[in-house]
């Protein structure tokens, strides 16, 4: 996309909105294209341009107009005038009215996240009624470059330099709508005209020049303040827009190409190889994480660059390291694949225990899911870890009869750094461990008492102690 130039602005604006249109592929001829219309320039200008257009683009047009209740009477106005306009060029047109600050307080967002999420469930509610699978919106160029800058303010990563798209596919509370934007290419200045040129006069909304939204104080502060440094900044950030669609276009053939080998969905979880996982160059890891996040909750909307980053710095860190995301996402590292999804029984690092089992001192011992090794060893072969299913006990405090079992009731063990016991349950609880791995989560016992809950803590009354003659060693791993 590119900031219009003098000689775009010769050509007829109908001309480079329909080479738009056909450049991107944003309409399908013989289908109802649904038209957001708030009453302002740009989407007064959009509406009549497509009404000019919609014979030869073989379409069918219905406008749509939210009320959101928030600038009282003005608001009523403007739900007359888009009626009224539809009405005059022949559209049929859909108005209602939503209370975008009830759900503002539902929500705990903004208040412009909110009007957003109103009017695009009311848009998408709206096209399904008719049949339409598509919307239309008058976003303009001066719309992609404030939200790039709103993109590198926040911090971003390569999909939100590229800011707007001529289509994109918008998923909310099971509503799914595919977005156009006809005209991407035309400035701000230009629908003004146009709509002078035409003799309409559309509704000005006063709270564009509150500097209280962030994009408002981007329009009248921030771009100003740039364009006195560079006075051709726009083409700047329009230029690093496109450079970055370009290498997210290579980065997204190579995730496609990648997913079947290193990940896999089953149901509501996504399961990543860890070898080949780790393998990647960093910005292919990135990619393929939030390419996971989408497949399972259908939008990245609450996942910022820091909850990937977060991931990132997980991944060398030992099984049983957990990330909690937005969305009651979990990313959970196991010994040989990464688990992210939402469901805590297919995250849990714990197979189900069926049975006790008897444990070999020292040896190998498998059990379903599990490969234990026990081994003794002295206090120069021990080593720090900070590996959560390796643990050292003292052997003569322990004894060699052990066994491997789940939890039953009335279990106790005193957790290794108190002076007292605890019921297992409520160690567990306090701990944080999701009610539905609890009884997955192995408990490593003598015949007098709990000695490990596996993947947590051991049992203060056989620690390693500077009286330790002999070091028991015991490692759970996945196989």
């Amino acid at each position: 996309m590119s900031q219009p130039n003098q000689s775009h602005r010769q050509e007829p604006l109908e001309s480079r909105v329909l080479r738009f249109i056909k450049k991107h592929h944003l309409v399908s001829a013989q289908h109802c294209l649904l038209v957001a219309v708030s009453g302002g320039p740009d989407s007064v200008c959009l509406l009549h341009i497509l009404v000019k257009l919609k014979e030869e683009l073989g379409i069918s047009l219905q406008v749509a107009h939210l009320n959101h209740q928030l600038r009282g009477a003005d608001s009523e106005v403007d739900a007359r005038y888009v009626a009224d306009l539809a009405h005059r060029l022949g559209i049929p047109v859909t108005v209602d009215q939503r209370e975008v600050k009830a759900y503002q307080s539902r929500q705990h967002c903004s208040l412009e996240e909110a009007a957003r999420e109103v009017r695009y469930t009311f848009l998408a509610e709206v096209a399904k009624t008719i049949g339409a699978n598509r919307v239309a919106v008058g976003h303009t160029v001066d719309d992609h470059i404030e939200t790039i800058l709103m993109h590198l303010i926040r911090g971003t990563g390569i999909r939100g330099l590229r800011g707007l798209q001529p289509s994109v596919s918008w998923q909310f509370s099971g509503s799914s709508l595919t977005i156009i934007r006809p005209l991407l290419e035309v400035s701000r200045e230009e629908t003004t005209s146009y709509c002078r040129d035409h003799r309409f006069v559309p509704r000005i909304d006063a709270s564009n020049l509150s500097l209280s939204p962030l994009r408002n104080r981007i329009r009248h502060q921030l771009l100003p303040l740039l364009k006195s440094y560079n006075p051709r900044v726009a083409e700047a950030l329009l230029r690093t827009a496109r450079l970055a669609g370009d290498d997210l276009a290579f980065l997204d053939g190579e995730s496609t190409r990648l997913w079947g080998e290193i990940a896999q969905r089953e149901g509501d979880t996504v399961i990543l190889d860890k070898k080949g996982f780790l393998e990647l160059p960093p910005a292919l890891k990135r990619h393929l994480l939030r390419d996971a996040v989408e497949k399972l909750v259908g939008n990245l909307k609450d996942i910022e660059t820091r909850h990937i980053e977060e991931i990132m710095d997980a991944l060398t860190k030992p099984a049983g390291k957990r990330i909690s995301l937005p969305g009651d996402l979990i990313f959970s590292v196991e010994y040989d694949q990464y688990r992210l999804g939402s469901d805590p029984v297919a995250l849990s690092p714990f197979p189900v225990l069926e049975e006790e089992l008897a444990l070999k001192v020292p040896g190998e011992t498998r059990l379903p899911g599990w490969r234990i090794e026990a081994s003794v060893i002295d206090r120069q072969q021990m080593t720090e870890s900070d590996d959560d299913f390796t643990a050292c006990f003292d052997l003569d405090k322990t004894g060699d009869r052990l066994l491997v079992r789940g939890r039953q009731p009335g279990d106790k063990f005193q957790p290794l750094g108190m002076n007292q016991p605890k019921k297992v349950g409520e160690f567990m609880i306090d701990a944080k461990i999701p009610q539905s791995w609890r009884q997955q989560i192995p408990l490593v016992c003598s015949p007098s008492r709990i000695l490990w809950v596996v993947g947590w803590r051991i049992d203060e009354r056989v620690k390693v102690a500077d009286a330790t003659k002999q070091i028991l060693c015991l490692k759970f791993k996945r196989g």
